[in-house]
């Protein structure tokens, strides 16, 4: 990613996983049955949210270079150069993957 890009409170920027493009057993999937993602790598956070009683952070539970599973219509697909990339709220994250 050569542009930098800097969330803003509790968002994430994910690059999403590619789709898979042959089943298990071996067929070839057209692009119309691709299936997207609902996985990727977190490339930048946010500071975390604001704690509207003491005005202090609330550090995010997710960091950069974490391989995520997020929630079918998380986040808004944004093109940052050449890359399809996602920014959604950790609200939006599933889990993290070991």
């Amino acid at each position: 990613m050569s542009t930098k890009v800097k969330p803003l409170g509790d968002k994430i920027l994910v690059l999403r996983d590619d789709a898979e493009t042959q089943t298990e057993s071996g067929i070839y999937l057209p692009e119309s049955a691709k299936d997207k993602p609902k996985t990727g790598t977190i490339k930048a956070v946010g500071t975390g949210a604001l704690n509207t009683d003491t005005g202090e952070r609330i550090a995010l539970s997710v960091k950069k270079g974490d391989k995520v599973i997020f929630s079918s219509y998380a986040g808004t697909e944004v093109k940052i150069g050449k890359d399809e990339l996602l920014i959604m709220s950790e609200d939006d994250v599933l889990a993290i993957i070991d």
